[in-house]
């Protein structure tokens, strides 16, 4: 797709500094775009190769100083908002297109399917299932009983919503992903475990996206809750009973355990681990690898660590630590000292 620079700049709502005649082709990273493409600087460190880039545009933000007259430039408040709203133009939305095979997918009579809704080869809907106007249930997909699916989904292949799901409009579930599994609930029976009956669900509201391969379980009783506009990585397990909060954003391989809430806007990076039974508070940015074994308030605070401190704290901790061989060196030689000097006050006792 080709679209010249002052369309861009329209759609954008940006402030074009250079020949809007110009003609992109796509778009491309600042460091290794070439003529033609046009590219964004929203990281500072990034800022480098503004110099050298071989991008016929750049779109940058409106304080950043340009030294360079031979390409043009796009200024606005947010860049990278600018290079998503701009990669929509060169790539606008297609539906997904499923592999239509009626004859090989089974859709339970007593299920409630709306209008231009895709399904797709072996995929399965379940008895008492409802899916709303517009959804598209991809290939091998499998929509349990009682489940219900809103408008303007997308169920990716091999996606598993197990019974009683409740899933609302504009939801994406990549591939893989299992919701509605039983919550992980053992009761200990002497040396062995009894199995605790799993009979609640998974609501997941509004506008969600949730990665591939991630798990959600279903309360042991009552629901396990994604809140409306809440974005989930890939590889991700959401315990029994847990509410992620609203437009919070959650990284791969966080494991959240049982009855645990997260406030509205939360940011927990990779690989976090977090205790059940506990609340994060709206605001609240939890750093890559922490472990999260209480309750952490404050709207805005940042926590990083294992386990978690505020930012502060944990960063002042790690100068400390960096530390730390050389003071253990430091000890060891005063300990050498102080034996010498005590050897040398014996000896002159004895004298």
């Amino acid at each position: 797709m080709q679209i010249t620079l002052s369309i861009i700049a329209e759609k954008l709502g940006a402030v074009l500094e250079g020949d809007g005649s110009l003609v992109l082709n796509g778009l491309a990273p600042i460091e290794s775009a070439g003529a033609g493409q046009l590219s964004f600087l929203a990281n500072k460190k990034y800022q480098r190769y503004l110099g050298s880039t071989g991008a016929s545009a750049v779109i940058i933000s409106n304080e950043t100083v340009v030294t360079r007259s031979d390409i043009a430039y796009l200024r606005m408040k947010d860049p990278y908002f600018g290079f998503v709203q701009a990669l929509r133009l060169f790539h606008p939305p297609a539906r997904y297109a499923v592999t239509d095979d009626s004859a090989r997918s089974f859709v339970d009579p007593s299920a409630e399917i709306g209008e231009d809704v895709s399904i797709g080869a072996l995929a399965v809907v379940g008895k008492n299932a409802s899916i709303g106007r517009g959804t598209v249930i991809a290939e091998g997909a499998v929509i349990r009983n009682n489940v219900r699916i809103g408008e303007d989904c997308l169920i990716y292949p091999n996606v598993s919503v197990l019974d009683g799901t409740r899933i609302g409009n504009r939801v994406t579930v990549h591939a893989g992903t299992t919701i509605g599994s039983d919550g992980f609930g053992f009761a200990p029976v002497g040396d062995a475990y009894e199995k605790i009956p799993q009979v609640g669900f998974v609501e997941i509201e509004d506008d969600v996206e949730i990665g591939a391969n991630s798990c959600i379980d279903r309360g042991t009783i009552g629901p396990t809750i994604i809140r409306r506009g809440a974005k989930l990585d890939n590889l991700i397990q959401i315990a029994h009973n847990v509410e992620v909060g609203a437009n919070s954003v959650v990284a791969a391989q966080t494991g959240i355990s049982g009855s645990t809430t997260l406030g509205h806007n939360v940011i927990v990076a990779g690989q976090v681990g977090l205790v059940g039974h506990i609340s994060i508070g709206d605001r609240v940015t939890i750093g890559a690898q922490s472990g999260v074994s209480k309750d952490l308030e404050g709207e805005g605070k940042m926590f990083r660590g294992s386990p978690a401190r505020e930012i502060h704290d944990e960063l002042r901790l790690e100068a400390a630590i960096r530390h730390l061989p050389d003071l253990i060196k430091t000890v060891h030689r005063q300990q050498a000292r102080i034996a010498e000097l005590e050897e040398a006050l014996r000896v002159l006792r004895e004298d």
